[in-house]
């Protein structure tokens, strides 16, 4: 079979604007189902019918902190003595609480989600996270009639389970519902405009409220979310003041509830799910070669070209690799970005790891512009200076993933009178604006300022036939140099933003000595003035 009869692309657009949908994903029992998934610790295999609990030291006690499904069947639950939960079960397995490996876990986790939409919200403090949805789920729809939300949770669910973890998970139109109901009830949808009916039956700490308001609804016999929305709102207000009112609003879906996505929504994107995992790099390059095609179609119905693309691999087991290129052109040549991408692949750090293979690619355009049609210039020289335009894109688009962005830079400028801020080295993959150089002299005029200059300028001992004038001579790395000619000064003050005590007035000369050498240097201070001893300086040389 080949690679283009294995997948099917996803780089159309979806249907018609719709109402927004949630997906709320809950693991109670994360932590002890790491420890179970983890092949280098001890639980690693352990049957899921023994009980197993993670403690620590609460309130100078060791307590229970996640309870398995064993453990809670036992009647152990967070909070309970470790001495009260091993009189209660002997043979409990413990383990210690590790909130760092729980927060890194479900950080893997949220990046396994990105296959089902890039809104997925940050992890939140009960091992929850949360997928915006929308416009997402006809991807997986069977047939035309079917929006594909029940095949999206069903396989969230499965491959969930099959990685080892226990789920919750619902979908609902706000994000505080999908939440409430993925922790509180088995998994399920409800239907557009009908959260608040869904709610009703959960209780009131779904809100997130203090203990003490808690006690104070219990204690008033207003248990669930039905008996605070049948209740006047005045009172309740009053009693537990407007944030209460706010979160029921929210989770009733009659106040907004936007998701903070914890990576960059990309602007076109293209993806494709496989039947038989790749593991053969080839295979991938091949995949990418015909997303990079659907994509280039995409772009190219909206004008635009990509500046950042990544490619994302979703592994078997779960695990996520990413691979992300720079160009230094706006572009949507499939062939020039899957060079770029090759070169990638030749250069990581480690070889590409399928594991168990890749079921799942996607390549994605992170930053797009506006791609205006140029018309090339009919003479010769025109067209060669295209051809060496071109070449030069290249060279750098080759050179920055060779050695680094960080590594490549081109020059622009600042604007600043100020000889080593007035240009600044960037990236040459940048998108800052180079700005506007000074012109240059006349053809056959010596430049005023060095190509290159020292960072920072050198000290020199100079002689001078009065303090103000041109140097006459000066030492510089052990040797005498004798100057026959001079230009200048050329005075520079300091920017009035950066005045302070260690910044002083400068005069620069151009120089040249005996031997046809020239050299940039300047006096800092000036005589007369309460600017202390003034000192010589090599800042440049001229070629």
């Amino acid at each position: 079979m080949t690679v283009s009869s294995m997948f099917k692309t996803t780089a159309d657009q979806p249907p018609a604007a719709q109402a927004r949908r949630c997906l709320g994903l809950v693991l109670p029992h994360l932590a002890t189902d790491r420890l179970r998934r983890s092949p280098d610790g001890p639980f690693y295999g352990w049957p899921d019918s023994t009980p197993l609990v993670t403690i620590a030291k609460v309130n100078n006690a060791v307590a229970i902190v996640t309870a398995d499904p064993a453990a809670r069947a036992l009647g152990l639950r967070p909070g309970l003595a470790l001495a009260d939960a091993r009189a209660r079960v002997p043979d409990l397995a413990v383990a210690a609480a590790d909130p760092a490996a729980d927060l890194a876990l479900m950080e893997t986790i949220a990046d396994w989600c990105d296959r089902y939409t890039p809104l997925v919200s940050q992890p939140l403090s009960d091992n929850a996270l949360v997928l915006d949805i929308t416009g997402c789920t006809h991807l997986f729809a069977t047939s035309a009639a079917d929006n594909g939300e029940r095949e999206m949770l069903a396989d969230l669910y499965r491959r969930l389970r099959r990685l080892g973890f226990n789920v919750g998970c619902a979908i609902a139109g706000n994000a505080d519902a999908a939440r409430a109901l993925a922790r509180h009830a088995k998994p399920g949808i409800v239907p557009e405009g009908k959260d608040g009916d869904a709610v009703r039956v959960l209780p009131v700490g779904v809100l997130e409220i203090d203990d003490s308001a808690k006690i104070a609804l219990r204690r008033a016999g207003l248990k669930t979310i039905a008996d605070v929305v049948d209740r006047p709102r005045q009172p309740l207000a009053a009693r537990f003041g407007a944030g209460f009112i706010f979160k029921l609003d929210r989770i009733l879906g009659h106040a907004a509830t936007p998701i903070s996505p914890r990576r960059i929504i990309p602007a076109a994107s293209a993806a494709a799910s496989f039947v038989e995992p790749l593991v053969r790099q080839e295979d991938v390059m091949t995949a990418l070669t015909h997303l990079a095609g659907d994509l280039a179609r995409d772009l190219q119905g909206r004008g635009e070209g990509a500046r950042r693309l990544e490619a994302s691999l979703f592994r078997v087991d779960g695990a996520v690799r990413r691979i992300v290129i720079t160009t230094a052109r706006t572009t949507r040549d499939p062939k020039a970005l899957m060079r770029l991408f090759a070169e990638r692949m030749d250069t990581l750090s480690e070889p590409l790891d399928a594991g168990y293979g890749f079921e799942h690619v996607r390549l994605s355009a992170l930053i797009t512009e506006i791609t205006a049609p140029a018309q090339d210039g009919l003479e010769p020289e025109a067209a060669q200076t295209s051809r060496l335009q071109e070449a030069l894109v290249a060279f750098i688009e080759q050179q920055s993933i060779r050695l680094g962005p960080q590594r490549v830079q081109r020059f622009v400028c600042e604007n600043s009178h100020v000889p080593e801020r007035a240009a600044k080295g960037v990236t040459a993959l940048s998108l800052a604006d180079p700005g506007r150089w000074p012109r240059p002299r006349e053809a056959g005029e010596p430049p005023t300022r060095p190509l290159s200059l020292f960072d920072p300028p050198q000290p020199v001992d100079a002689m001078a036939a009065v303090p103000d004038g041109p140097p006459r001579q000066f030492r510089w790395r052990r040797v005498l140099h004798t100057i026959v000619r001079a230009e200048g000064p050329e005075r520079i003050a300091p920017e009035w933003s950066c005045r302070t005590g260690s910044t002083l007035t400068r005069d620069y000369y151009r120089v040249e000595d005996r031997e046809g050498r020239r050299f940039w240097l300047f006096r800092e201070g000036l005589y007369g003035r309460d600017e202390g001893e003034p000192r010589w300086y090599v800042h440049g040389l001229f070629a």
